[in-house]
């Protein structure tokens, strides 16, 4: 929801600053990269580090090249403590430890925590509401989107390429674009006429929903990957999505006792997401503002899946007692 598009807003603002950071700008920096590129990055010595090389590491995608710019990272850190200078960024990036083939560790546990959370969530759902419940394919669809999203953002945070990148950017995207469904569609702006009593207007919206995400991506994927505008565009859906929910909930929150739940995480996700602002470096390298948000919102998507189960019960219930007055 609101906290997916908080965190593509701050993944675009780094990207943007990727292509140059103080850190990787310092001539310290570039000339020891250059100087390990060319000792340890062909011939036989290429042959040496491959074969030495762990096998997760190299299964993750770790070259000899990656490797020297991680290794001529902190030869440039430990420089700047020792001169007293603030820690800078590199490629839009902290700098962060790396744990076995993990590029940002905490983060990727975290990712990986939140998928876990949405999968016994789903589990849980479909225990819980009989399939024949008019939100149950939905939602079912919703958890499966999520979880493919916090695949995407685990594997983007233990290795960080222009394909894990675009992956994490485009399934978070999906995600937005599913909540906005999920709400304007199977909840509706004036209860539930809109996606359980006219199915064709449903579809149509559906239809309109992805057509704007493939637009999306295959302008992003076969034009131009323009952060700006993969901005611009993320911003405002987000936007919509939130307001949107946050609409819904209010106007029913005294016919549905259960709509609190949903407040709470449409709240608590606006608050989280100010975690983002809180740019500093890795404590002990490790573990930095976007990982605590990371962390934080496990419990959301906990008390989300918790919403849409009793929704779907209570739409469930009442569509079983209008077949009974028919």
């Amino acid at each position: 929801m609101a906290g997916r598009m908080v965190r593509l807003v701050l993944l675009v603002g780094a990207a943007a600053l990727a292509s140059g950071s103080q850190g990787d700008r310092e001539p310290v920096y570039r000339d020891c990269v250059l100087r390990c590129e060319e000792r340890n990055c062909s011939g036989g010595a290429l042959k040496h580090f491959r074969s030495r090389q762990p096998i997760y590491m190299t299964l993750a995608g770790w070259t000899c090249q990656d490797d020297c710019k991680y290794e001529c990272m902190w030869v440039t850190v430990g420089l700047y403590l020792q001169e007293g200078h603030k820690v800078p960024q590199f490629h839009g990036k902290w700098p962060f430890f790396r744990f076995l083939c993990f590029q940002e560790p905490a983060s990727a546990v975290a990712s990986f925590l939140n998928g876990l959370a949405s999968l016994v969530m789903l589990c849980r759902y479909r225990i819980s509401v009989p399939a024949s419940s008019p939100m149950y394919p939905t939602c079912v669809a919703f958890a499966w989107v999520s979880l493919n999203a916090w695949f995407w953002s685990t594997v983007f945070h233990t290795r960080d390429t222009d394909l894990t990148e675009k992956m994490d950017y485009f399934c978070a995207s999906t995600v937005i674009l599913h909540s906005v469904y999920l709400c304007c569609v199977s909840s509706g702006w004036r209860g539930r006429t809109v996606g359980l009593q006219r199915p064709a207007v449903a579809s149509a919206f559906r239809a309109l929903l992805l057509l704007m995400l493939t637009a999306h991506v295959s302008y992003l994927s076969l034009v131009r990957f323009d952060y700006g505008y993969n901005l611009a565009a993320n911003v405002a859906i987000g936007l919509v999505n939130a307001a949107w929910w946050l609409t819904w909930c209010l106007r029913n929150r005294q016919r549905l006792p259960h709509v609190r739940k949903c407040i709470v995480v449409v709240l608590l996700l606006q608050g989280l997401s100010l975690l983002e602002l809180l740019d500093f470096p890795p404590l002990f390298w490790v573990l930095d503002a976007h990982a605590i948000w990371h962390v934080s919102t496990i419990p959301v998507h906990v008390l989300f899946f918790s919403f849409l189960e009793d929704d779907s019960l209570y739409l469930l219930k009442e569509s079983e007692a209008k077949f009974k007055l028919d």
